[in-house]
């Protein structure tokens, strides 16, 4: 389990944001560009409803343009004050379509110029110049040039908030789990009220194929619940009285009465929900660089095309109209629009991909840090192991195994001893029926006795033995002997002559842990095991899962002291369980905590495995690197036409009639927007799972 409580991350969570609560409503609502200040407010229907009217607008634009009559050879029809048609229309497109970037513009200018400024400065510019040649001023007009600039402008930015709002989607979904109407428990009666009026012990029923609207404890019922928005996992989980549900999961076959835990923006959903969007919203490393080349490339474009005018106005080639022509097409086609989106868009889709595969990210630049890992570094007890006993080994004198399993187990399942316990899931799992046990006594410090089949038995510790003065087999000594030199948990079952047979119990290895370990060490990670339990227990655990490398008898304070010698041999990982572990996650390169269903926000990890399945660990790595690949690939093609892009829309090719028009600049401009958006899409196509 992770503790909410824990603190002390590399990143400190900024303290505007830290401790702030966020509602369900506020969560339904998550419209907002997060990450990408310039759209605040904005929404894709509201981009899309201006392209329409731009659309409509437009289409008499470039019917009455001259260009267009002489490119397609047709006469526009004539009537009084056709010639004001243009300019007219024009003007609304430049006030209602426009007014987006003017305002955009005017609030960057308050701050620091970007892409908005570069937009606006663009279509003013050609609209004061084509309003002053309709005035009077000689030259040609740029109506249809600012007409499509607007339109294509207005359609790039309405994929691009379609494409962010639908990668961020995942809070929306999550949200959209919960019921908002919950079946109270009221004097024996069933009551339906609102979840928002629950508190904490109401009890509540859940009927089968309903889901559950709150954190909370079964106190009556069985049923197998769906958890899978939770932890990815698909197959349904066993609920009896005293375990734990979470608000969102969806309940089976059986009711249940449960008792409410957790309410509010303290439930497990309202903790993940606030994780993932404090994820999408914070700023990464590569975004930053991102948004510094943004602001230079706006400076390079406002110089480039102020020079671009002077010297085209200097040379005196096509006068005016070309060299403020090639001015604003400088101005459009260096606009960094898809550099602004290149990094925030990849992160969005990968943080909402992490989570549907029970990888909640904490820090966004921890995919950034998590491609370089090449040590992981694995605490032993409840991560590579699943934190409870079971038999290992067992050896057996003058009995079968399987008679001396049941008559253990038939003693021990009256007791409530840990290890006792081990001994009948055993039992469980080879379907052996237990005996019933009579005259049944747990003597302290020593174990239980008891009759079972009219024959009396006592299980317990080894040492027991030597004081009943009983007689121990050199074979069973000898299996005591191995047993202990592995580290496990010894266990005696004997009559009143003497001992029949020795049980070896350790702490259990996860099957995936073996897998997670393979993987790794294909992938070329070197894996590390460190834990505080004895060097023969470390070593055992360390053979079994094919391990190399492992400290053992490291108490929790000196891990991070371990983690930073790791760290200054190569890039380090550690994945722990977040609470012991909490300040070794702090230390390494990258913290992994193992979260155990509901308390999964702990605050000194970078990533949260929720399924507390150490191969998850690996998928973390893999969706690291496919982010950065598109981090870096969208980088690419967000400025790299750009080195073409920009002496083309200068007019250095002009002598040899390339010309670019500056609404070919926008559709330049914004095919490279497209393109960013739909290869950060592709993100979702990588395969985590085998």
């Amino acid at each position: 389990m992770l503790d909410m409580n824990e603190t002390g991350k590399r990143n400190q969570p900024n303290p505007d944001t830290q401790g702030k609560k966020h509602s369900h409503k506020q969560h339904a609502g998550h419209d907002k560009h997060a990450g990408h200040d310039k759209h605040a407010g904005h929404s894709p229907a509201m981009f899309k409803r201006r392209f329409f009217i731009c659309l409509a607008l437009t289409l008499p634009v470039l019917y009455f343009a001259p260009s267009f009559q002489e490119w397609f050879n047709y006469q526009a029809i004539e009537f009084p004050g056709a010639n004001w048609v243009m300019p007219v229309l024009a003007s609304i497109i430049y006030f209602y379509g426009g007014l987006v970037f003017l305002k955009g513009a005017y609030h960057e200018i308050r701050s620091k110029i970007g892409m908005m400024t570069l937009v606006a400065l663009a279509i003013t510019v050609a609209f004061v110049y084509s309003v002053a040649v309709s005035l009077g001023l000689e030259g040609n007009s740029f109506y249809w040039e600012l007409a499509t600039l607007v339109l294509i402008m207005l359609l790039g930015h309405w994929i691009e908030m379609a494409s962010v709002q639908g990668a961020s989607r995942a809070l929306e979904h999550l949200a959209n789990l919960v019921p908002s109407v919950a079946h109270k428990k009221i004097n024996g009666q069933i009551e339906d009220v609102p979840v928002s009026e629950l508190v904490e012990a109401d009890q509540i029923l859940i009927r089968p194929g309903e889901q559950i609207p709150i954190d909370g404890e079964v106190v009556d019922g069985n049923s197998s619940v769906n958890e899978a928005f939770l932890t990815g996992e698909s197959r349904p989980v066993v609920k009896k009285a005293s375990d734990e549900v979470v608000a969102g999961a969806v309940n089976g076959e059986g009711a249940l009465t449960i008792k409410v835990t957790r309410t509010g923006d303290e439930t497990t959903l309202s903790q993940i929900m606030r994780l993932v969007e404090e994820a999408q919203a914070s700023k990464s490393q590569y975004q930053n660089k991102a948004d510094r080349l943004a602001g230079w490339l706006t400076y390079t474009a406002i110089a480039v095309s102020t020079l671009t005018f002077i010297v085209w106005l200097s040379v005196g080639t096509g006068g005016l109209t070309f060299a403020i022509n090639r001015a604003v097409t400088v101005l459009v086609i260096t606009c960094p629009h898809a550099l602004g989106l290149a990094i925030p868009l990849v992160i969005i889709n990968a943080t909402s991909m992490a989570a549907k595969n029970g990888i909640l990210v904490r820090n966004r630049d921890a995919f950034e840090r998590a491609r370089g890992i090449k040590t992981i570094a694995f605490d032993k007890t409840g991560t590579l192991t699943k934190g409870e006993f079971g038999v290992q080994k067992i050896y057996t004198d003058r009995i079968e195994e399987s008679s001396a399993l049941v008559i253990a187990a038939s003693l021990e399942s009256l007791s409530e001893h840990p290890l006792g316990q081990a001994i009948v899931q055993e039992t469980q799992k080879r379907d052996r029926q237990l005996d019933q046990a009579t005259d049944f006594k747990a003597v302290a410090g020593q174990g239980v006795e008891g009759v079972v089949n009219n024959q009396h038995y006592r299980v317990g510790r080894p040492e027991w033995v030597e004081e009943l003065k009983l007689k121990f087999p050199s074979a069973l000594k000898k299996g005591l002997q191995e047993s202990e030199s592995r580290g496990e948990s010894a266990i005696a079952l004997m009559d009143d002559q003497q001992v029949l047979a020795v049980f070896g119990l350790a702490d259990q290895v996860r099957e995936s842990a073996r897998e997670a370990v393979k993987k790794l060490q294909e992938m070329g990670v070197q894996v590390v095991m460190i834990t505080g339990d004895a060097e023969a227990v470390a070593k055992t655990v360390a053979e079994d899962l094919h391990i190399d490398r492992y400290y053992a008898r490291v108490l929790p304070e000196d891990k991070s002291a371990l983690i930073r010698k790791l760290k200054a041999e190569q890039p380090t990982a550690f994945v722990g369980d977040g609470i012991n572990d909490a300040p070794a996650l702090t230390e390494a390169d990258l913290g992994l905590a193992i979260g155990a269903g509901t308390n999964v926000a702990i605050e000194s990890a970078d990533l949260v495995l929720v399924k507390s399945d150490p191969l998850d660990a690996t998928y973390a790595l893999k969706l690291a690197k496919a982010t950065y690949n598109k981090m870096i690939q969208n980088l690419f093609w967000a400025t790299g036409y750009n080195v073409i892009g920009i002496p083309l829309a200068a007019g250095i090719a002009a002598p040899f009639g390339i010309i670019l028009s500056p609404a070919v600049g926008a559709v330049l401009m914004s095919i490279s927007t497209v393109v960013v958006s739909i290869n950060a899409m592709l993100l979702r196509r990588v395969r985590l799972h085998d």
